[in-house]
């Protein structure tokens, strides 16, 4: 039996206060290794704090939480991540950024030095090496920021909205990346995001949260072939999946249609 690349049975997390913050209730989910999981619901909805229960960062409260079958009680092995900021140091180079975990984890930068030149032509930023992030754009500094989390080939990355602060049409460009440097690495990926399209448009299952406290309110199999081009956003088919989505946050009652009087 294939064993989950995440595996979460009834994770409770509770913030400790006088009052005490409730933001995971009972949350059960598990991926396939290789699978693309979006992760979508409202701001405070407790999405991110999930990505953070299963990179090691928060502990649970209650519950079961693994990763590759090893229970979660510190930043598992094998797994990247990547912010909505890109995080990258200013007075290093692309390159070396990119070598940062390499160095964290007191491996030798030039085993992985063709790995890196592999990664920067997948990106489309292997003129960009020596150059450093103040000279990038928005993109391809998020670009460089998920071959640093990459490097080490992690069997799950985990990506909280890393493409929320890029404009529109950059998004789009990212979301298409991001699908073609997933298809060629299939790693497991575990996507937050607030965008509706953006979930639909990336992910093998979309897992919709509720607001505070965070529960899965219903889990969607995206069956839209792949490699996806921007296009199939316009298709009956993408339509339908958004649509249910807007149901949900409707029932929810974050979404209102109700007429002005």
């Amino acid at each position: 039996m294939t064993v989950p690349a995440v595996e979460a049975r009834h994770v409770r997390k509770v913030y400790p206060g006088e009052r005490g913050v409730l933001a995971l209730d009972s949350v059960s989910l598990e991926t396939r290794p290789g699978e693309f999981v979006s992760i979508l619901g409202p701001s405070g909805c407790g999405k991110s704090t999930f990505l953070r229960c299963v990179a090691g960062l928060e502990t649970i409260s209650e519950g079961h939480l693994a990763v590759q079958g090893k229970k979660v009680s510190g930043p598992p092995d094998n797994i990247g991540m990547v912010f909505q900021r890109d995080a990258l140091l200013e007075w290093r180079s692309v390159e070396n950024n990119i070598l940062l975990p390499i160095e964290f984890k007191k491996k030798a930068t030039s085993a992985y030095r063709q790995k890196m030149a592999d990664l920067l032509k997948l990106t489309g930023l292997q003129d960009f090496s020596n150059r450093y992030p103040q000279e990038l754009s928005g993109g391809m500094r998020q670009r460089a920021a998920i071959c640093r989390a990459l490097i080490d080939d992690p069997a799950l990355l985990l990506m909280d909205e890393p493409f929320g602060a890029l404009d529109a049409l950059t998004r789009d460009q990212m979301n298409v990346e991001l699908q073609r440097i997933w298809l060629e690495t299939r790693n497991t990926v575990l996507f937050v995001t607030h965008g509706i399209a953006e979930a639909v448009f990336l992910g093998d299952r979309v897992v919709v949260f509720s607001p505070r406290p965070g529960r899965i309110a219903e889990v969607l199999t995206i069956d839209l072939p792949r490699p996806r081009k921007l296009s199939v956003r316009e298709s009956p088919e993408f339509g339908r999946y958004c649509n249910r989505i807007r149901e949900l946050f409707q029932e929810m009652g974050l979404i209102s249609e109700e007429k002005a009087a």
